[in-house]
Parts: C-alpha cells; structure tokens; sequence
C-alpha cells in the first residue's frame, strides 16, 4: 500500500511540475514579445511537455498493472 501511494505521488508531483513549465511557455507566448523562431520552439516544447505527460500516465498504469496482475 505504501509503495502504491509513494508511485502515486510521486507521478502527480511529475505531472505538477511538467504543467508549471508548459504554464510558462504559454505565459510567455501570449506576451508576443517573441520572434517566430522562439515561438515555433515554444510551440515544439508544448508537443514534447504533453506527450512527456502521456507517457508518465502510460508507464504509471502498466506498472501498477503489472504489479499488481500477477
């Protein structure tokens, strides 16, 4: 029970801190204070930031699967 709870947490505190970045980058390209090159960057750390997010969920889930399948 422990082990579950410390993953759990452990997972949700990735995902805060990886929503916190993308949060900035949104701040700072609603700024328009940015060169295309910049925002199209920003723009590809969005793509990278969610898909990070998916696979933190997906690993998450098979490994408490595979735990506790078996």
């Amino acid at each position: 029970m422990l082990e579950f709870l410390g993953e759990t947490l452990d997972v949700l505190g990735k995902i805060l801190i990886a929503m916190t970045a993308i949060g900035v980058h949104d701040s700072v390209l609603k700024e328009h204070k940015i060169d295309a090159e910049v925002s199209k960057s920003i723009r590809k750390e969005h793509i990278y930031g969610y898909l990070g997010i998916v696979l933190l969920v997906l690993g998450y889930v098979l490994r408490q699967l595979g735990k506790y399948a078996s």
